[in-house]
């Protein structure tokens, strides 16, 4: 498998960026489903790879897994600040098309994330489903974009209203939301797991059960661990499983 990093401008960004990606062996032959893997808020686009057997997990497989670095940005154009989600999707996506042999439809593209990653994923597949065919989130922050932000003037909500503003309940970052305006013929696949000692457990079952009562079918584990790279590496190998029988892989594994 060949490993590549990718340094390119980001017309969304006004700046250079960058992403890892993992790629078939010249022997597999094209063209590759693609796999765009996210990080959490403290981690960069190197992280999955240096925490994680990613790599030998898709070994073998049809399958590009792209990597980017988007900061602390939660995957969306932030309200005072940079546009995060539009470089994936208008930037990004197309290049790694253009770049790679890859199959550039819904039925060949996936994604998938940790924490700010795992609400960036399934954010993402909600708001765009004619770009990826499946969603999956590991311990995922599923309530921000939700939840209203305390305007209390402490560091961290400073921070979280740039990104989302004040009260960004209903709109198009609300993960809530966007599943209930999703019609069922183009609702993509959706997998979420958490770890039972996870701080953010409590999003992920109100999320579950917000996806119940809405009757959208999804896949929902809850596994012993915490917010870790133990658990992370674990299970990420589920979802590959997941987003596989998505995108149509057959796999031996």
């Amino acid at each position: 498998m060949a490993i590549c990093e990718l340094k390119y401008f980001s017309k969304s960004l006004e700046k250079m960026i960058a992403a890892n990606l993992i790629v078939p062996n010249a022997d597999i032959p094209g063209p590759f489903a693609v796999f765009y893997l996210l990080h959490g808020l403290s981690d960069d686009h190197t992280a999955w790879m240096r925490r994680t057997c990613i790599e030998r997990y898709v070994e073998g497989l049809p399958l590009i897994i792209v990597m980017p670095d988007t900061g602390r940005g939660w995957y969306i154009d932030e309200v005072s600040g940079m546009a995060w989600e539009s470089s994936i999707i208008k930037d990004l996506l197309p290049y790694v098309d253009k770049m790679f042999p890859t199959r550039p439809n819904r039925e060949g593209r996936c994604i998938g994330g940790l924490s700010m990653g795992g609400y960036g994923a399934v954010k993402l597949a909600l708001k765009f489903p004619d770009l990826f065919c499946s969603g999956v989130s590991h311990s995922g922050a599923l309530g921000r974009g939700h939840d209203p932000i305390p305007q209390d003037g402490t560091e961290w909500n400073v921070y979280m209203t740039r990104v989302f503003g004040p009260n960004p309940k209903g709109g198009d970052n609300d993960i809530f939301a966007l599943a209930e305006k999703l019609e069922l013929s183009i609702r993509p696949a959706i997998r979420i797991d958490c770890g039972v000692d996870d701080l953010l457990l409590d999003d992920n079952r109100r999320c579950h059960e917000h996806l119940l009562e809405i009757g959208y079918e999804h896949e929902y584990a809850e596994f012993p661990g915490e917010h870790n790279w133990a658990y992370w590496d674990n299970h990420v190998q589920e979802a590959i499983a997941f987003h596989c029988k998505n995108l149509g892989i057959v796999t031996s594994k």
